[in-house]
């Protein structure tokens, strides 16, 4: 099940999407949408859009628990390029997790304008404060997964909440400033969402580059990224992974050599698998 919705942040309405296992229909006898509905009333003022949105995937892990863990998934470009896509939401939710996803400020019908990981980090920080307190979700296993552009809006919230438990970074920028070295293409757009060039404003790049505020992230974290990844290099995943270790942070790389910046099908269904199985596993005190 996929609810659409919109919730505030920065006095802002951002739209959003949650995606519930369909076999995870109720709780303590009432229906799981009617928390959810509830919960954005109460928490933000905003009714429930839409549910639900396109048929669900027929092979579901069974819910053994109460409670299910919360995976925020950050998505990846600006505007039209690289919007929420639906499909993941389901393959993450298949497996037992809830699924958040906001679309970020400026996209969808949000108010406001995508900083490109600026002030926008607020809308995953927003979402997952009121997600926290739906009475099903699992506040020990609350999750980010950043792609591509996502990566520092999921960096960046892990640094600011701790109550985020594992991060994934999946063919994640890491470097600002490198990327827009790398992606001449980019540069107009970012200039006009960030204000100018790195040298014009080089603190604004590196707030927006994980691999500089690496010695503040404390949870552990995973860096999945294509060897031949044109869009955002490799090298982003390989010096965010290295930084980690020299920092002796718990990092994991699961590095595949021959693709790029998105997968297969049959890949992704395997990348997705392999992600799911690490968040599973306990971390280490």
């Amino acid at each position: 099940m996929i609810y659409q919705t919109m919730y505030m942040s920065d006095n802002l309405q951002v739209k959003g999407y949650i995606c519930i296992p369909t076999t995870f229909t109720q709780y303590q006898g009432i229906s799981v949408g009617s928390y959810i509905e509830q919960s954005v009333a109460e928490i933000s003022n905003i009714e429930i859009l839409a549910s639900p949105l396109s048929e669900e995937l027929q092979e579901e892990t069974a819910i053994q628990s109460n409670k299910l863990p919360l995976l925020i998934y950050c998505r990846g470009g600006i505007g039209k390029y690289g919007a929420v896509k639906l499909d993941w939401l389901r393959q993450f939710a298949a497996r037992g997790h809830v699924v958040f996803a906001p679309a970020y400020r400026g996209n969808e019908g949000s108010q406001g304008r995508d900083e490109f990981g600026g002030r926008d980090v607020m809308d995953v920080l927003s979402a997952i404060a009121w997600l926290a307190k739906l009475p099903f979700i699992d506040t020990e296993s609350i999750h980010i997964l950043g792609f591509s552009r996502g990566s520092i809006n999921a960096a960046r919230a892990a640094v600011e909440n701790p109550i985020i438990s594992k991060l994934v970074l999946w063919s994640g920028i890491s470097d600002m400033a490198q990327s827009y070295d790398e992606r001449i293409d980019l540069r107009r757009m970012l200039k006009r969402v960030i204000g100018g060039t790195p040298g014009k404003y080089p603190e604004r790049y590196l707030e927006r580059s994980p691999f500089h505020f690496a010695d503040r992230i404390q949870c552990p974290v995973l860096i999945v990224h294509g060897g031949q990844d044109e869009q955002v290099s490799v090298k982003h995943g390989i010096h965010m992974y290295e930084r980690l270790l020299k920092l002796e942070k718990n990092a994991c790389l699961h590095l595949y050599e021959e693709h790029g910046h998105h997968f297969p099908h049959d890949l992704h269904k395997s990348a997705v698998n392999r992600i799911l199985d690490w968040l599973k596993q306990p971390t280490a005190p």
